[in-house]
């Protein structure tokens, strides 16, 4: 008996030893691409390789992390989940059903996010993203309620959360509550609560150092509802690179280490959309932000985690679409969104409603190159002339919707055809079931390694910085 009271003794020794030993990391980066499925960035490293003229690929920063696996992301009531769900998933290391955020199915039990568990440990916090800040990936780690279209009441669970840095366009209602009523304004809470509200880099650079608490929105007069896509973004801009950079500054302030959540949003836009030149395009631009964590982690390489993934895939790409030889770059002719080449259409649609098929035509492949760079099958280019019939000579105006677009139909079909061109294809407009990835650096990363399931990711998270689940 005595014996075995020493084996225990020595054993629990043992394990005390090694906890105490094992690192824990100072700085957490959880960067999260909407919608960003395995495909997504495969086809974006291959359109960099095609501007090289290489039949490879260009690794993007994250893809060259030493650890990468994928995962499963299932919601507990659906095989596909929503971003609510998904986000929830990643931010609480529990499964709930679709639409909700941050809470069990029932909407009655809220969960803890890790980074709460990170605020309650003493690090700084920062949420940011590309489009609004009370979109569902975001919410899911700061707020907690039934449903994801609480955009108001979501908006309210900043104050609760105490957390020192949110980043986005903006919010979506911050004066109409869920019930549809006038309700006091969210922004003057949100001071209240100690809160400085800037709006634009401008604003940013004038801040003081030392200041806690910030919220960084868009520029005033600009879409409260997501920044413009990469694709048709001017030097001037605000971008998600801008904010992951004022963020790490913010936090870095003071030396009780950090965690920052990182959201691409609009790459599941543009996937909704079927839009193939602004997914790649918005895959790339998320890889900026990652490059600014990776920039910080060389400065603290023996401190600092990086983890990088998605909350679902969406719009089932497919990298090559019949022919064993891949014309991705074919996608570099198109210059704007499908949503800006639409709102291009519209314009000329009012200025000149009669406008003839040539006009059309020369307006298409200045945006997108079809007829003069890129070939337009006989089908596409039948399909694309029947819908500026019905537009510009019976003057039907059809529109193509999506989950965050209603384009104009021609805008569509157009796209479509270099989609088809490039040897990209698509399986729906929505969400699928398709692996997520996950890569990895820094401290602890090694515990990505093999096929996980979304909630797996911040479990995984949790304990390599020692909080309890």
């Amino acid at each position: 008996m005595i014996k075995k009271s020493i084996s225990f003794f020595f054993a629990f020794v043992l394990c005390v030893g090694l906890s105490f030993g094992q690192k824990q990391p100072k700085y957490i980066f959880f960067l999260i691409g909407d919608g960003m499925g395995l495909n997504q960035v495969h086809a974006a490293e291959l359109f960099l390789a095609s501007q090289e003229n290489k039949n490879s690929i260009v690794p993007m920063v994250f893809s060259t992390f030493p650890h990468a696996t994928h995962a499963t992301s299932h919601s507990l009531s659906h095989g596909v989940t929503d971003s609510g769900a998904g986000g929830t998933a990643l931010a609480v290391g529990y499964k709930t059903k679709n639409g909700v955020i941050g809470m069990d199915s029932t909407g009655t039990t809220a969960y803890e996010s890790i980074a709460k568990k990170a605020k309650k440990k003493g690090m700084k916090v920062g949420i940011t993203t590309s489009v609004s800040i009370d979109h569902a990936t975001p919410a899911s780690f700061y707020a907690n309620q039934k449903d994801r279209d609480m955009y108001y009441e979501i908006g309210q669970d900043i104050i609760k959360s105490n957390f020192d840095f949110f980043g986005g366009a903006g919010f979506l209602k911050p004066e109409t509550n869920a019930k549809g009523e006038k309700a006091t304004p969210l922004i003057p809470q949100l001071e209240k609560a100690g809160y400085t509200v800037v709006y634009g880099m401008n604003d940013f650079n004038k801040v003081k150092s030392g200041t806690n608490k910030l919220i960084l929105m868009n520029d005033k007069g600009t879409s409260p509802s997501a920044l413009k896509f990469a694709i048709d973004q001017q030097p001037n801009d605000m971008n998600l690179a801008n904010i992951t950079e004022a963020a790490i500054k913010t936090l870095s302030q003071g030396n009780q280490g950090f965690f920052l959540m990182v959201e691409g949003g609009k790459i599941d836009w543009a996937c909704h959309s079927n839009d193939g030149a602004a997914a790649i395009k918005e895959v790339l631009d998320f890889n900026k932000s990652v490059q600014k964590a990776y920039e910080f982690y060389k400065k603290h390489p023996e401190e600092t985690l990086i983890v990088v993934t998605a909350d679902h895939e969406t719009g089932g790409l497919a990298v090559g679409n019949g022919s064993s030889t891949l014309r991705i770059n074919n996608i570099k002719n198109q210059k704007i969104s499908q949503e800006a080449l639409s709102a291009k259409i519209n314009e000329l649609r009012e200025k000149n409603g009669n406008a003839t098929w040539e006009q059309v035509k020369t307006l298409l492949s200045e945006q997108t190159g079809l007829w003069t760079e890129v070939k337009v099958g006989e089908k596409e280019e039948s399909e694309i002339k029947a819908a500026y019939e019905k537009s510009f000579v019976n003057h039907q105006n059809e529109t193509a919707k999506s989950l965050y677009a209603n384009n104009n139909k021609i805008a569509s079909l157009a796209v479509n055809a270099l989609n088809k061109a490039s040897s990209l294809g698509w399986a729906s407009g929505n969400h699928s079931a398709a692996f997520i990835p996950v890569f990895a650096i820094g401290v602890g990363a090694e515990n990505f390694s093999h096929k996980m399931d979304n909630v797996d990711i911040p479990r995984t998270v949790a304990k390599i910085a020692g909080w309890q689940f």
